[in-house]
């Protein structure tokens, strides 16, 4: 792989987060050539985070989503085109869409994103039953939440949960149905899962762990009833949400003859084999910036310093992506924020003694791997700018009596050290 001069055109298949940026990141670093935006939705670039909370509960519109108005790529000379790619044509330097039109590039960009996955079971296709990841999907799921009295969440993850507070709030009876021992249980430590059990169950949320499903069940109208479990049990339900994670849209790369593996195999610049063809955001599997191992990640950070990255390349600067990671997710009043990235922990510290306000240091041997801050807002950026730089911190010193992230920054600033990130 290898850095490509800038050029003279740019196609970018995807017009997420990750498309958008990178669009409105090209004109901001100067670029002049064109520039194709690619969207297989109908619809203007919109932010997805908002989809499971603001949008659920009514507090956002459609507009109110969008990351720009239309006048924008106007303004911008984007050609924002909506339609379906087919296939990529790496000798040519084309992208054909179902519609037979064609695109040729000086460079492509694929922010293919993700799709959710789906239940293989029978009456998975049932009214009634919904993922959540576009705005189609959002308007239908709110309007089955407005006429909804019992819902079943499959899968305890972050959409999962988001939607079960969501729900709650508005009346309706839920059950969340885990296959794993805990919610969260990929993403967060035993610590904070705990502190989301609880925090649902308090909100009058069922939560049942260590159980699959078996079927869906419903009624002579094809509208969804019931959700059979594996130990036999039937949940009653007019409105089942699946939220068992997504899958990498990996289909276009592995057929131009891309590599793939868990993801769009790309390097540090972001770059594929191919030297005219980068891959960003959610589709995309890149070395980490602390261990140098490759993984997918799922956030609107990770997409957009993608995004930027490949911009400054594009125009000019040489530039590998290098920022530490970071992810939040808001249900009911708490939000809980996480830095950096953990590679398997092995010693959890626990900061704060309130239940409802804490933070997780997670260590692998006397390396802080990552931080997860629940409603602590001050431990979570202190912890960001830690990473950054890579400070040493054991777990005895944080351990320590009185210990506290924002000091023990404040004590590495008097001592001299730059940190790149603002507290």
């Amino acid at each position: 792989m290898t850095d490509s001069t800038t050029p003279e055109s740019v196609v970018v298949v995807g017009a997420g987060q990750g498309g958008y940026q990178t669009a409105a990141s090209l004109r901001e670093h100067g670029y002049s050539g064109d520039i194709t935006l690619i969207s297989a939705e109908d619809a203007l670039p919109y932010e997805r985070p908002p989809l499971s909370k603001a949008y659920l509960k009514g507090e956002a519109d459609e507009s109110q989503l969008w990351l720009r108005p239309a006048t924008y790529y106007v303004r911008q000379s984007i050609d924002l085109v909506a339609g379906t790619v087919t296939e990529i044509d790496p000798a040519g330097r084309t992208v054909r869409l179902a519609d037979g039109s064609a695109y040729g590039y000086g460079h492509l960009v694929l922010a293919t994103g993700a799709q959710p996955r789906t239940l293989t079971v029978p009456g998975a296709g049932l009214r009634g039953v919904h993922t959540l990841r576009t705005s189609r999907d959002a308007v239908a799921l709110q309007a089955s939440l407005a006429g909804a009295r019992r819902a079943v969440v499959v899968g305890a993850g972050f959409i999962g949960l988001e939607f079960a507070a969501v729900a709650r709030e508005a009346g309706v009876e839920v059950t969340v149905v885990e296959a794993l021992d805990r919610p969260l249980a990929r993403v967060v430590s035993a610590p904070t899962a705990e502190h989301f059990t609880r925090l649902h169950q308090d909100a009058g949320t069922e939560l049942l762990f260590g159980q699959g499903v078996t079927a869906l069940h419903g009624d002579g109208r094809s509208g969804v009833t019931a959700v059979e479990l594996a130990d036999g049990s039937h949940l009653p339900a007019d409105l089942v949400l699946i939220g068992v994670g997504v899958i990498p849209r990996t289909e276009l790369a592995a057929a131009a003859g891309l590599p793939v593996d868990g993801g769009i195999v790309v390097d540090s610049r972001l770059l594929t084999d191919d030297q005219h063809i980068s891959a960003i955001g959610d589709c995309a599997a890149f070395p980490q910036v602390r261990s140098g191992n490759r993984r997918r990640l799922e956030s609107v950070q990770n997409a957009v310093g993608h995004a930027q990255s490949v911009a400054r390349r594009l125009t000019g600067e040489p530039h590998g992506y290098d920022e530490l990671p970071w992810f939040w997710s808001d249900q009911f009043a708490t939000t809980v924020q996480i830095a950096g990235f953990d590679e398997g922990h092995e010693t959890e510290v626990v900061l704060g003694d309130d239940p409802d306000a804490f933070s997780v240091l997670l260590f692998r041997g006397d390396d802080l791997q990552a931080v997860e801050s629940v409603n602590r807002p001050t431990d979570h950026l202190a912890a960001r700018r830690l990473l950054t730089q890579g400070t040493t911190l054991t777990p005895e010193a944080a351990s320590a009596p009185g210990f506290t992230l924002k000091e023990h920054l404040r004590s590495l600033l008097r001592g001299g050290t730059e940190v790149p990130v603002p507290l």
